[in-house]
C-alpha cells in the first residue's frame, strides 16, 4: 500500500533515529550481539520490530558467532537460537511473524527482493566468449593463454565425475562429510554434505553460503581419482614445492540458485580453469585494468595488501548490470554443464550460478604467466594497483577529464589505499548511481591496459628489494616458500633458467645481487660464479649464494644497521667458540672473509673486516656509531642488545638508513658444507635420522648455552631503566643481572603492542585467545628480575629452522660403522644414501641472549613440526635444567605460573616477533577452538614440565 505522512509509522517509532538511512541502521544493528538484538526488537512493535528480524541480519549474527560444524534450522533466526539455546524450537508459535502496514523501505524491499528472485531468464546473455572444440594445445598457447577467455567442449567427457558428481550421489556416498563454506564473514566453518545440500533446499538468502574447499582432496581423496587435469593445463610450476608450502590451488564448488563469487582477479595473477559437472553458470569478464562498475580496488601503500570491495554477484547483475551502455558490458557467457571456461592472467571475473551446481576449478602457473605471478608477488604497491586498476592507479594518468577520474571512483574503482598520505581521491558523497553516472564512470579506462611484463614491470617500487621489504599479507605465498620455489625450479627446470631469472629479477632483484656477488669474488680472489651459481640460495632473509666450496652471504635484513650487528655479533660468537674451545665450533662453519660492499652512483668500492674497529666506510654514518666507538667490538653483543630494545621501542624509527644515491651492504664467505639442508632431506629421514637429529641439537643447544656471555658494556645502557625499583644498568649488582632486565625489558615492550600484532596476524589465531592475551602475560615483567637472575642467562641462536641445519649423508658401507657409534662418510654417486648424519647449524645472524627456552621454538615447530617425542629426545640429550630450582619452589602465587617452563614458552610465542602462533594453530588444528592460553600451553609445551628438574 501506499505510505502517507497520516500512516507513516517509522517517524514515530524511530524517533530522533529517523535521519538515519535504513542502510546505517541496519549496519548499527549488525554489530550487536543475538540477544541484544533480539532486545532491541521489542522496543518498537513496528519499524524496529522489522529491522530486527531481517533475514540477511541473523545471518550475519549466526555465521559471526557460530563455531565448529554448522547446521542451518530452516531460517536463520530459529538457527541462531538453537545454537543459543534460547528458546525450545519444538514451539513454532515462538516464529509466527507479525503482520502489520504503515512502513516502506526501499532498502529492505531490494534486498528482499534479491533473496526471492529466480534466475531462470538469467542465461540470455551476449554470449561473446569463445566456445571451442578439440583446442590443441599449440593453438590454446597462440590464441587463449594470457589473451582472453574460452570456453572449451569434451574436456571432462572422460571423466567419471561427469556421471557422478550429482547432489543427490554425492550425498548418498559423502553425506557426512565436512568440507569448507565459502561466505563473506572472517570466521572459517565446515558443513557436512548432506546439511548443506539441505540448506541448499530451505534458504532464500541474497548471497547463499557456497562450498568452496581447497582441501576437499584430504577430506574425500576418492573425489581427485574422478577428474584430470586437461592437458592444456597440465603444466604447473608450483607442483616443484610440497603440498603443505604451495598456494591452494584447487577447489570443489558446490552451491545454490543465487550463489556464486563476485568479482575479483585470481590470486598473484595466476590463470584458472573452471570445469562445470552440474546446473549452469553465468559468467562476467573484464580485461585487466578493467574495475567493474561497483567495485573498489585498495592497495596498501606499506605493504601492497590488495583488498576488493564488491557487491554480491547477484546484486551486480541486478543494480549495476543495467545502467552499463552496450560498448561497456563485459564480455560473458553462459556455462553449461560439461563445459570448461579458462579464465586468463590478470582477468576480473563474476560468476553467478542460475541453478544448483557442482564443478572443480584449479588455478595454475605456465611459462606464460609465470613472469606475472612474479611481478604480482615483487614488494610495492603500485604495480599491483596498475595490474588491476590500470591507468585508473598511477599518479600521472593522463586524461583528458581529470575531474570525472577523481569524483567517479567511488562508483567504478580506486586502487589507492583509503589513507593514502600522497593523494586521496575524493568520492561521491551520494551512494545512488545512475546511468550517465555510470557512463562517465567507465569511460575512464577506454585506452587498454597494455597487459605486457615489460611495461607493468615499470610500476615497480625501484627503492624495494624482496629480502628488506615488508611482505604483503595478501600474497598467496610466503617469503620462504616464494625464495624456495625459485630455488627448485632453478635447480629442477634448468631447460626455463633463462624464464626463471628474469622472473626472479622481478621478485627478488636477483640481477642486483647477483651483480655484488661477482664484485665480492674479484675482490676475495673466488672462482667467478657459473651460470647455475647465479640465483640466492634457501630460504632466509639475506641473499646466499653458493660459488664452487664457497658460500657468500650478503646481509640486508633490516637495514644496514641491523645487519652491522648481526654480522658483528656473529663474529664474536665465533671468536669467543675458537678461545673457549667448544664442541659447537666443530659444526659452525669456518669463515674464510668478511667486509663491506658499497654501491655509490653506480660504482662499487668493498673493505675487509674482522669485527673490530669501525672502518671508514662506516664511520661516515655517525647515527650508526654514536656509542660504539671506544668498544673493541663495536658492533658487537652490547651493541645489539641496546639495538634490539631500539628496534622494540620504535619499530617505525629504529632503523638508519644511507642516502638513497649509496648502499652499503656487509657480507661473510664461508666454506661451503658438504650435504643437504634439512628442509631438502625432511621427507626420506627414516625415525632413527629424526632421534638422532634430535640429540644432535640438544648436544649442540648445551654447547652453546654454556658459552659465556661476553661482559655488557655499562656505559653503553646507562640510559636504560629497569629493575623492580627502577634500576638503571648501572645500578645493578651483576652483568648477569643487567643482562636479565634487558631481556625482561625487551618483553614488556612487545606487551604493550600484543593485542595489536596478534590482531593484525589474525587468522589462524582464535578472536577469543586474542581479547585474553594480556590477562595470560605477567602483569609486570620487573617483578620477575630476582627470578631470573638466580638463572643462567644464555647465547641465543634464535633461529635453528629447517633452512639452517646441513645433513651429511651416510651410506650403505657405513652403515656398521653407525651401528658402532661412529661415523665414514662415504661417496654417494653409486651408493644408496641409507641415513642422514646431522653436522652443522648456520646462520648465527639472529645472535640474542635470553631464556635457553627461546631456542626450542623454532626447533619444536620447525625442525620437529610439533611431535613431542622428537622434543623429549632433545631435552634427553640438553641434558641442563630448563628452569632453576629456586624458580620451582618459589611459593609466591606471582611467580608460581613463571616456575612452569611451559608457562614461559607460551609466553615467549605470544610475545614473538614472528608469527610463530600461526604455525601453533597450523599444526594443531584442534587448537583452534581453544578457549583459553593455558589449554595451547599444555598441548604445545606441556612436556617441558616433565623435563624440569
Amino acid at each position: 500500500m501506499e505510505v502517507t505522512m497520516e500512516n507513516d509509522r517509522r517517524t514515530g517509532a524511530l524517533g530522533d533515529m529517523r535521519v538515519i538511512p535504513d542502510e546505517i541502521i541496519c549496519d548499527i544493528i549488525s554489530v550487536l550481539s543475538p540477544r541484544d538484538v533480539a532486545r532491541l526488537s521489542c522496543v518498537s512493535r513496528y519499524v524496529m520490530y522489522i529491522f530486527c528480524n531481517e533475514e540477511p541480519l541473523w545471518m550475519s549474527l549466526c555465521l559471526n558467532n557460530v563455531k565448529g560444524l554448522f547446521e542451518y534450522k530452516g531460517s536463520w533466526k530459529r538457527t541462531m537460537l538453537h545454537y543459543e539455546k534460547a528458546v525450545n524450537m519444538d514451539d513454532t508459535s515462538q516464529f509466527k511473524p507479525l503482520q502489520f502496514d504503515g512502513f516502506y523501505s526501499l532498502f529492505l524491499y531490494r534486498r528482499l527482493y534479491r533473496c526471492y528472485t529466480t534466475l531462470g531468464e538469467f542465461s540470455v546473455d551476449s554470449g561473446n566468449v569463445e566456445r571451442k572444440g578439440d583446442l590443441s594445445l599449440e593453438e590454446f598457447r597462440k590464441k587463449y593463454d594470457v589473451i582472453k577467455p574460452v570456453l572449451i567442449t569434451g574436456l571432462a567427457d572422460s571423466w567419471p565425475a561427469r556421471n557422478t558428481w550429482t547432489l543427490d550421489q554425492l550425498v548418498l556416498k559423502y553425506g557426512d562429510m565436512p568440507f569448507r563454506i565459502s561466505q563473506r564473514s572472517a570466521r572459517k566453518m565446515k558443513m557436512k554434505l548432506k546439511d548443506y545440500v539441505s540448506y541448499m533446499e530451505l534458504q532464500h538468502d541474497e548471497d547463499p553460503l557456497y562450498i568452496f574447499d581447497e582441501k576437499f582432496g584430504d577430506t574425500a581423496p576418492d573425489l581427485l581419482k574422478d577428474y584430470a587435469v586437461p592437458d592444456l593445463f597440465q603444466e604447473d610450476l608450483f607442483d616443484v614445492l610440497d603440498t603443505d608450502q604451495r598456494p591452494p590451488f584447487r577447489w570443489l564448488i558446490i552451491g545454490p540458485e543465487r550463489s556464486g563469487a563476485s568479482w575479483h582477479v585470481d590470486p598473484a595473477l595466476t590463470s584458472a580453469w573452471n570445469t562445470l559437472l552440474c546446473g549452469r553458470k553465468r559468467w562476467a569478464l573484464y580485461p585487466p585494468g578493467k574495475v567493474p562498475l561497483g567495485v573498489t580496488v585498495h592497495v596498501d601503500e606499506e605493504d601492497g595488501d590488495v583488498n576488493i570491495d564488491t557487491p554480491s554477484s547477484l546484486q551486480w547483475w541486478l543494480d549495476f548490470y543495467p545502467l552499463l551502455p552496450d560498448e561497456d558490458k563485459p564480455i560473458e557467457c553462459t556455462q553449461l554443464p560439461g563445459e570448461t571456461i579458462f579464465v586468463p592472467s590478470g582477468w576480473w571475473h563474476c560468476v553467478l550460478n542460475l541453478e544448483p551446481t557442482v564443478a572443480v576449478t584449479q588455478n595454475f602457473v605456465n611459462t606464460t604467466n609465470f613472469e606475472f605471478v612474479c611481478l604480482d608477488l615483487a614488494p610495492g604497491y603500485r604495480h599491483k594497483g596498475v595490474c588491476r586498476a590500470g591507468l585508473l592507479a598511477t599518479d600521472d594518468a593522463n586524461f583528458e577529464d581529470e575531474d570525472i577520474v577523481m569524483t567517479s571512483t567511488k562508483c567504478c574503482s580506486s586502487p589507492m589505499n583509503e589513507l593514502r598520505k600522497e593523494k586521496r581521491l575524493r568520492t561521491h558523497a551520494n551512494h545512488d548511481i545512475s546511468a550517465n553516472g555510470a557512463a562517465n564512470c567507465c569511460s575512464i579506462w577506454k585506452n587498454d591496459l597494455p597487459y605486457e611484463i615489460t611495461f607493468l614491470s615499470k610500476f615497480l617500487d625501484e627503492h624495494r628489494d624482496h629480502y628488506n621489504s615488508v611482505w604483503s599479507s595478501s600474497n598467496c605465498i610466503g617469503q620462504r616458500e616464494m625464495r624456495e620455489w625459485l630455488w627448485k625450479l632453478w635447480i629442477g627446470r634448468p631447460e626455463l633458467r633463462d624464464m626463471i631469472w628474469k622472473g626472479a629479477c622481478l621478485a627478488v632483484n636477483a640481477g642486483k645481487w647477483y651483480e655484488c656477488l661477482v664484485r665480492i669474488c674479484q675482490f676475495q680472489n673466488l672462482p667467478s660464479p657459473k651460470d647455475d651459481e647465479k640465483l640466492p640460495v634457501g630460504t632466509g632473509s639475506n641473499p646466499v649464494f653458493l660459488v664452487a666450496d664457497n658460500v657468500v652471504k650478503i646481509y640486508v635484513e633490516g637495514g644496514l644497521e641491523s645487519s652491522l650487528y648481526c654480522l658483528g655479533t656473529e663474529l664474536e660468537l665465533y671468536n669467543l667458540l675458537r678461545e673457549a674451545r667448544s664442541p659447537l665450533g666443530e659444526h659452525v662453519p669456518d669463515v674464510l672473509a668478511c667486509g663491506f660492499i658499497s654501491l655509490d652512483n653506480g660504482s662499487y668500492t668493498l673493505v675487509p673486516w674482522d669485527g673490530k674497529g669501525i672502518p671508514n666506510m662506516i664511520a661516515d654514518y655517525g647515527p650508526l656509531i654514536e656509542s660504539c666507538k671506544s668498544n673493541s667490538a663495536p658492533f658487537g653483543l652490547s651493541g645489539k642488545i641496546l639495538f634490539d630494545r631500539k628496534i622494540a621501542e620504535l619499530p617505525a624509527c629504529g632503523l638508519s638508513s644511507p642516502p638513497e644515491s649509496k648502499s652499503i651492504w656487509p657480507y661473510i664467505v664461508t666454506k661451503r658444507c658438504k650435504g643437504k639442508i634439512f628442509a631438502e632431506t625432511r621427507n626420506s629421514l627414516s625415525w632413527e635420522n629424526a632421534l638422532d637429529l634430535a640429540s644432535f641439537l640438544g648436544e649442540q643447544l648445551r654447547n652453546l648455552h654454556t658459552l659465556p656471555v661476553p661482559l655488557l658494556d655499562r656505559s653503553t645502557l646507562a640510559d636504560i631503566k629497569h629493575g623492580p625499583a627502577g634500576l638503571s644498568l648501572m645500578e645493578i649488582d651483576s652483568d648477569e643481572a643487567a643482562a636479565w632486565a634487558f631481556f625482561l625489558d625487551n618483553l614488556a615492550i612487545r606487551k604493550k603492542n600484543v593485542v595489536d600484532n596478534l590482531t593484525k596476524w589474525g587468522h589462524p589465531i582464535p578472536t577469543c585467545l586474542i581479547d585474553k592475551a594480556m590477562e595470560y602475560l605477567p602483569d609486570d615483567f620487573e617483578k620477575l628480575l630476582p627470578l631470573f637472575a638466580d638463572e643462567t642467562c644464555s647465547w641465543i641462536h634464535s633461529d635453528i629452522m629447517d633452512d639452517n641445519l646441513y645433513l651429511e649423508p651416510v651410506t650403505k658401507n657405513c652403515v656398521n660403522d653407525h651401528a658402532n657409534g661412529t661415523y665414514s662418510n662415504g661417496s654417494t654417486k653409486n651408493e644408496e644414501v641409507l641415513l642422514w648424519k646431522p653436522s652443522y647449524i648456520l646462520d648465527f645472524s639472529d645472535l640474542s641472549v635470553g631464556d635457553p627456552i627461546l631456542d626450542l621454538i623454532p626447533i619444536h615447530l620447525d625442525i620437529f613440526r610439533g611431535d613431542p617425542r622428537l622434543l623429549k629426545h632433545l631435552l634427553a640429550s640438553y641434558k641442563l635444567p630448563l628452569l632453576t630450582k629456586n624458580s620451582l619452589n618459589d611459593s609466591a602465587d606471582k611467580l608460581n605460573k613463571f616456575g612452569r617452563a611451559s608457562y614461559r614458552a607460551m609466553c615467549y610465542c605470544i610475545l614473538h616477533k614472528d608469527n610463530v602462533l600461526g604455525a601453533i594453530f597450523g599444526i594443531w588444528e584442534d587448537l583452534k577452538d581453544a578457549t583459553s592460553w593455558q589449554q595451547v600451553e599444555e598441548t604445545v609445551w606441556g612436556i617441558l614440565n616433565e623435563s624440569s628438574p
